[in-house]
C-alpha cells in the first residue's frame, strides 16, 4: 500500500475482497494487513469513461471560485480529520514491530487522534518527550524578513529527523504517525497547534494535582472529547445541511452500519468520494502572514504551491527550488518566515476576541461546489507519488481526475443511484437532481454525448459537490448523510467517545456548552505572547 491517502487499494470487509487495478479476491495475509473499508451500495451502472472523465476534470480546474463564508483555516482541520480517520496500518508499522491486535486498536476509524499520538508514548516513545507525556515538538529555522522572521523559534514547527536518519531525502521528514500531516504547510501548522493543545492541556491538568501516572491519559481523554466537540458543534455545522446533521445526531443512522454492531469499518463513499468536499475549498493563494501577504515585507506570495512547498512531504522546505526535488535547498526545518498568523485563518473577532481581528483581510474557503482552484490541476508530485524519476501523464497531476478515476476504480455507485438507495431508508427525501442540475453551465467543454452520459450516470463525487452547490454550499441529501452517518459512526465507535459520554462539557473553551478551533488555538498558542500571529510588528515577542 501507498504511504500517502491516496491508496489504489481498498479492502472491502463486507465483501472480502480487494478493489484496485485489479478487483479479486484477498487473500488471507491481505485480509490481516489491509485498512478496512466497507461499501454502502455497489454500483450496478456502466463505469463512465476515462476519457470523459479527463473532460470533466479539465473542466472542473479551468474557471475562478467564489469565496464562502467559512475561515479557510477549516479547509485544513477538515484534511487533518481525514487523516485521523483514514490512516491506514501500513504506514504506522513503518520501523516498527507492532502486535497486529494492538495495531487495529489504535488505527481503528474512530476520532481518536491517532495521527498524533500513535500507538501511544509506551509503544512508541520516538513521538513523544522524554517525561513520556508530552508530544515533541519543533524548532523553525530563521529566515529573512524582520526581527522576530530572524530568530529561530522552538516549538513552531513539527518535530523532524533531520540528522537521526541516514536518508537524506527523509531528514525533512517530520517525526509525527501520519507523515501526510506535512504535505502542505497550513495542515502540518493544525497537526501542530494539536500537538501544542495536548501540552497545555497536559500542563494544566498537572497543575490540578492529576498524578504523573494518570497525566497522559487523563490529558488524551479530555483532548480527544474536545476534538469531537469541536467536530460536532463547530466544523460539520459549516459543511453539512443542518437539518441532516441533527437528524443524524438526535435520531441515529439510517444508511451506515445501523445498529452500530461488530468492528467499525470506513465507507469507501466517504473517503473516495464525499468527504473529498475539501477539495473544492482550497484557495489559490492565502493572505498568510506580516511576511508574505497582504502589505507583507515580501508581498502577497502566499501562493498555494509555497503551501506544498514548505513541508518535508512534498515539498523541501526551502525557497528557490524545485519543489519536486526534496534535496534542494539548504533549510531542513520551516523558515520561521513562514509560520501561520492564525488570526487570517479563524474569525476570533466573531468568537469573542475582537482583539484578534487580523491586520488584513481575513481568509475564506473556497465554495463547495463542482469548481476547484486551478493550481489544483498540477500538484506537486511529492504529494501523490515518490518523487525523483517519477513520471506521470500531465492529466494524472490533476486533482479532480485522480479523483474521479480513484471512485471509478473502487467502483462506486452513482449519484443517482446512491440518491435513489438514501430515498429508500430516509422518509422525506428528495428525488436525484435533474440532468439540468447535474450540467449546471460550467461544462461547455464537454460534447453532446459526454454530457447526456454524465447526467444520467454521474459520478459520486462530483454529485456531491453539485448537490452542495445547489444547496448554498452545504452537502445536501447524499453527500450530508453520508458524511454525518460516517462522523457520528466514527465518533460512536472511538474507545474516548462523547456519544458515549452525554454528561460531557467542554471546560476549555468560554462556558460548557461552546468549544471551537478558535478556542482550541487560545489554549494551544499565548494570545497575549503574541503567538496566534507571531510575525505581526505589533505583536509581542514569541519566546525564542
Amino acid at each position: 500500500m501507498s504511504k500517502r491517502h491516496n491508496r489504489n487499494f481498498f479492502f472491502l470487509a463486507d465483501l472480502n475482497e480487494i478493489r484496485g487495478d485489479v478487483n479479486r479476491a484477498a487473500t488471507e495475509s491481505e485480509r490481516e494487513r489491509a485498512f478496512r473499508f466497507s461499501q454502502i451500495l455497489p454500483s450496478k451502472s456502466e463505469p463512465v469513461s476515462d476519457t470523459l472523465l479527463e473532460s470533466l476534470a479539465i473542466a472542473m480546474t479551468a474557471g475562478e471560485k467564489k469565496d464562502s463564508k467559512v475561515p479557510a483555516g477549516y479547509t485544513y482541520l477538515g484534511q487533518f480529520i481525514d487523516h485521523d480517520l483514514t490512516l491506514d496500518k501500513t504506514d504506522v508499522t513503518l520501523g516498527t514491530v507492532v502486535d497486529v491486535a494492538q495495531l487495529r486498536q489504535g488505527r481503528s476509524p474512530a476520532l481518536d487522534l491517532d495521527c498524533m499520538y500513535g500507538l501511544g508514548p509506551i509503544a512508541e516513545p520516538i513521538f513523544y518527550q522524554s517525561d513520556g507525556i508530552k508530544l515533541k515538538l519543533g524548532k523553525t529555522k530563521e529566515s529573512p524578513g524582520n526581527n522576530i522572521s530572524a530568530l529561530p523559534l522552538d516549538d513552531f514547527d513539527l518535530p523532524r529527523r533531520g540528522n537521526a536518519t541516514a536518508d537524506p531525502e527523509e531528514s525533512r521528514t517530520a517525526l509525527i504517525p501520519d507523515i501526510r500531516n506535512d504535505e502542505n504547510l497550513i495542515v502540518g501548522q493544525t497537526h501542530l497547534a494539536f500537538i501544542r493543545f495536548h501540552n497545555a492541556v497536559c500542563d494544566r491538568l498537572a497543575g490540578s494535582a492529576v498524578p504523573s501516572a494518570l497525566l497522559f491519559e487523563k490529558a488524551r481523554e479530555q483532548v480527544v472529547k474536545h476534538y469531537q466537540w469541536l467536530i460536532r458543534h463547530d466544523f460539520l455545522p459549516r459543511i453539512v445541511d443542518p437539518t441532516i446533521l441533527d437528524d443524524v445526531f438526535n435520531n441515529g443512522r439510517r444508511v451506515f452500519e445501523i445498529g452500530g454492531l461488530g468492528t467499525p469499518t470506513m465507507p469507501i463513499e466517504f473517503s473516495v468520494a464525499a468527504y473529498r468536499l475539501g477539495h473544492a475549498m482550497i484557495r489559490d493563494k492565502y493572505d498568510w502572514n506580516a511576511i508574505f501577504g497582504q502589505n507583507g515585507v515580501f508581498g502577497d506570495i502566499g501562493i498555494l504551491l509555497n503551501m506544498f512547498r514548505f513541508s518535508g512531504t512534498s515539498g523541501n522546505l526551502s525557497p528557490g527550488t524545485d519543489v519536486n526535488k526534496p534535496l534542494d535547498g539548504t533549510f531542513e526545518r520551516l523558515p520561521t518566515n513562514w509560520v501561520a498568523d492564525w488570526t487570517r485563518l479563524y474569525d476570533f473577532a466573531t468568537d469573542g476576541t475582537p482583539e484578534l481581528s487580523p491586520e488584513t483581510t481575513l481568509n475564506f474557503a473556497k465554495a463547495i461546489e463542482t469548481s476547484l482552484t486551478n493550481p489544483l490541476a498540477e500538484l506537486p508530485i511529492g504529494s501523490f507519488a515518490k518523487r525523483g524519476n517519477t513520471i506521470v501523464r500531465p492529466i494524472e497531476m490533476n486533482l479532480a481526475f485522480r479523483n474521479l478515476v480513484r471512485g471509478k476504480m473502487v467502483g462506486l455507485a452513482s449519484g443517482q443511484e446512491m440518491s435513489n438507495h438514501i430515498a429508500e431508508l430516509v422518509s422525506g427525501s428528495q428525488p436525484p437532481l435533474t440532468a439540468e442540475q447535474i450540467l449546471g453551465n460550467n461544462l461547455e467543454n464537454l460534447n453532446s454525448s459526454e454530457r447526456t452520459k454524465l447526467s444520467e450516470n454521474t459520478p459520486l463525487w462530483f454529485y456531491v459537490l453539485r448537490e452542495a452547490e445547489l444547496n448554498q454550499g452545504k452537502l445536501g441529501q447524499v453527500g450530508g448523510r453520508i458524511v454525518a452517518e460516517t462522523f457520528h459512526r466514527s465518533i460512536e465507535s472511538s474507545d474516548i467517545s462523547i456519544l458515549r459520554d452525554p454528561t460531557f462539557k467542554p471546560t476549555f473553551g468560554p462556558d460548557d456548552k461552546t468549544f471551537r478551533m478558535s478556542d482550541l488555538l487560545k489554549v494551544a498558542f499565548k494570545a497575549a505572547a503574541g503567538e496566534l500571529r507571531p510575525l505581526s510588528p505589533g505583536a509581542p515577542r514569541p519566546t525564542a
